[in-house]
């Protein structure tokens, strides 16, 4: 009987120590990367704002590619929609909300396996004489598991990398087509 007492009380002070803690980590993320591409500004954006380019630069797809994709809605819409599900990239789908058209695509990225959560991503494009510099954003909340993670590996050094290796496949695909 004691052992369940002191088994009870040492459950009841991790719990209060995780949520209480809790209370003083982020709330927020955000993760952004930029790099400049040697091709117009109306080249990036056709690229990224139409999910049918998406998957040639797409640095998960590489990482799986035999994920499986739907694309609905019109390309460079709101309401435009890239879904996906994956062995190791798991279950999400990108959709559209807003654009300036050559300037910014903001996305609703959800993310459903194996983890549930909510991201607002962002391209921001930015004439620069003859090539564009594009900035890939990314910001969403910390939920009570990813305020503890955050401890220990950022939500930058998970995803920047991945951003990187994006924008980079980005750059390669937008400069062949000038």
């Amino acid at each position: 009987m004691k052992f369940l007492k002191v088994f009870l009380m040492v459950v009841v002070i991790l719990i209060a120590i995780i949520l209480i803690g809790s209370l003083f980590l982020p709330k927020t993320y955000s993760v952004s990367r930029s790099i400049n591409i040697a091709a117009k500004d109306t080249i990036v954006y056709k690229n990224i704002a139409d999910f049918n380019n998406f998957q040639q630069w797409n640095p998960w797809y590489k990482m799986e590619p035999n994920v499986k994709t739907t694309i609905s809605g019109t390309p460079e819409q709101p309401g435009h929609l890239y879904e996906w599900v994956g062995n190791e990239t798991g279950t999400g789908q990108m959709k559209i909300t807003e654009l300036k058209p050559v300037e910014e695509v903001k996305i609703e990225l959800k993310f459903i396996k194996p983890f549930e959560s909510l991201a607002n991503t962002q391209f921001n494009l930015t004439k620069n004489g003859d090539s564009t510099k594009a900035t890939w954003s990314m910001s969403g909340e910390n939920n009570i598991i990813s305020k503890w993670m955050c401890l220990f590996v950022s939500m930058d050094s998970m995803i920047g990398k991945d951003f990187e290796d994006g924008l980079k496949y980005l750059k390669e695909k937008s400069e062949q087509a000038k």
